[in-house]
């Protein structure tokens, strides 16, 4: 890492620390598992001032109480704590838990939007997927085409993997298989390798590899 990113983290983390010795001082910060999603890359970390980001990640101080708010990479280039309830993470570990913290960031925003259209549209199916998603934790194949369209036509920032699609009911099976073909397509994303196996098994053709 350049010598300026150290002096500036140095110059920005020393002040609100208990400890004086860099890079010791991280020992007493810690994730606190609060994310900030910007919407854009407009963030600076404040602790290498690195500009350009979109998410940020609050930092807080055991013995100082002091916050910060800074970037993924910070964090682990400096090693600061990453936990999972009482169990600290390791490097590896701490980075996947960062990239899942993004991710429920970016499905709380995917949600808000989705029931925000909701009250926009006045659309009574819209709002039958969502209960239906808040009572089951997954779609049927056809909330769930409803939901992907919305989200596309609006075009609403989302991972395909933020919503699991249940074909573990014959009457989900068969409202699959008599879906057209682009339909299923606008679905195919969202499902899992067994479920795209047991589509292919109703005859239905995935669509073109890209």
């Amino acid at each position: 890492m350049p010598d300026s990113f150290s002096e500036r983290a140095k110059a920005n983390i020393l002040p609100l620390s208990h400890g004086r010795r860099f890079p010791a001082v991280f020992e007493e910060w810690r994730v606190s598992g609060q994310v900030r999603d910007h919407g854009a890359t407009v963030a600076t970390c404040q602790l290498c001032e690195q500009e350009h980001l979109r998410y940020h990640f609050e930092i807080l101080n055991e013995f100082t109480s002091y916050e910060m708010w800074v970037g993924s990479n910070c964090i682990l280039r400096f090693g600061v704590a990453v936990y999972d309830g009482q169990r600290r993470l390791t490097r590896q570990q701490a980075r996947k838990k960062l990239a899942s913290l993004i991710e429920q960031v970016r499905y709380d925003v995917c949600m808000k939007a989705l029931r925000k259209l909701v009250k926009a549209e006045n659309n009574e199916i819209l709002a039958s997927a969502l209960r239906f998603l808040a009572e089951h934790g997954s779609l049927s194949p056809r909330f769930a085409f409803v939901v992907f369209w919305r989200l596309q036509e609006h075009q609403i920032e989302h991972n395909p993997a933020f919503f699991k699609i249940n074909l573990r009911r014959q009457k989900f099976l068969r409202d699959l298989e008599a879906m057209p073909l682009a339909r299923v397509h606008v679905l195919w994303p969202a499902l899992s390798g067994a479920q795209r196996r047991k589509a292919i098994g109703l005859g239905i053709t995935p669509p073109p590899a890209e």
